[in-house]
């Protein structure tokens, strides 16, 4: 076997190895695909649709009342007091269901994270294309640029001011994606891209994300098309994705990288599920 081949096969088994911790990071029992309902709050108390107890905003902070005998519990198993205060990230469980803190831009809300979700029980798979080395390719990142305004798939609209921009050249052509901060599946630092292309809405969804390796000290990277991959609310729509600045709609397809959720039998030419 020749050494070009070796590299092929590996290259396709790293591949497949991380398609398949995608495909557990959406379709766990409290995976991606599980998000059921993220419930916004105000200084109102107000009692949400199959949570117990009532429901307000305290600053950035979700309060719960009203809970002594509603059963919910913390992680390590305690039942929760009567009244509860969560900070974002902050779980407690309802049974099989996981109730999370979150908030944007300082407004606070309930996330309910529900196994038996409607979108989670349908889903057969995530197609994907064939991975193919020619798109990895080197990029040139330089920090810096004017704030970005993005927009969110609700409508928000938030700026972000820890930009960047990568520099990359494909079939001879030179282009650029603008980054923000981010963190990849490890959760460790990473450049975070949201990015569309010309097969959005006919062989992928409208969008999808990359992560890539933070540069080295020249300000080089890695651009793996590759591991392009769908955003949460392909999957659910109770997030809150960013959708691409107009600078990251590239005029030209990528044809690597997952397409699309599936809930039968898929038509493609790779599935995870």
């Amino acid at each position: 076997m020749t050494s070009t081949r070796v590299q092929t096969d590996a290259f396709a088994r790293d591949w497949q190895a991380w398609h398949a911790r995608r495909w557990n990071d959406v379709a766990a029992p409290h995976g991606i695909a599980a998000l059921a309902a993220t419930h916004w709050l105000s200084a109102v108390p107000r009692q949400l649709e199959g949570v117990p107890g009532s429901w307000h905003a305290e600053g950035a902070a979700t309060v719960g009342t009203g809970l002594a005998d509603s059963g919910l519990a913390r992680l390590d198993g305690r039942p929760v007091e009567d009244a509860v205060l969560l900070i974002e990230g902050d779980e407690l469980r309802d049974g099989e269901t996981v109730l999370r803190a979150f908030a944007r831009e300082g407004v606070p809300a309930l996330r309910v994270i529900d196994p038996a979700a409607e979108r989670r029980r349908n889903l057969e798979g995530i197609l994907a294309f064939d991975p193919d080395p020619a798109w990895v390719v080197p990029a040139r990142w330089t920090a810096g640029g004017p704030p970005l305004d993005v927009e969110q798939v609700d409508g928000h609209r938030t700026r972000r001011s820890d930009v960047g921009s990568l520099a990359f050249e494909l079939d001879g052509r030179q282009l650029r994606l603008t980054t923000t901060g981010g963190v990849d599946a490890d959760g460790d630092p990473a450049l975070a891209v949201v990015f569309g292309d010309t097969t959005n809405g006919d062989t992928t969804y409208r969008f999808r994300f990359l992560r890539l390796p933070l540069p080295d000290a020249s300000g080089t990277t890695t651009i793996d098309f590759n591991r392009a991959f769908l955003p949460p609310c392909a999957f659910s729509d109770h997030y809150v994705c960013p959708m691409p600045s107009p600078a990251n709609r590239l005029d030209l397809a990528v044809p690597v990288g997952e397409r699309r959720p599936v809930s039968g039998e898929p038509h493609g030419s790779a599935r995870v599920g």
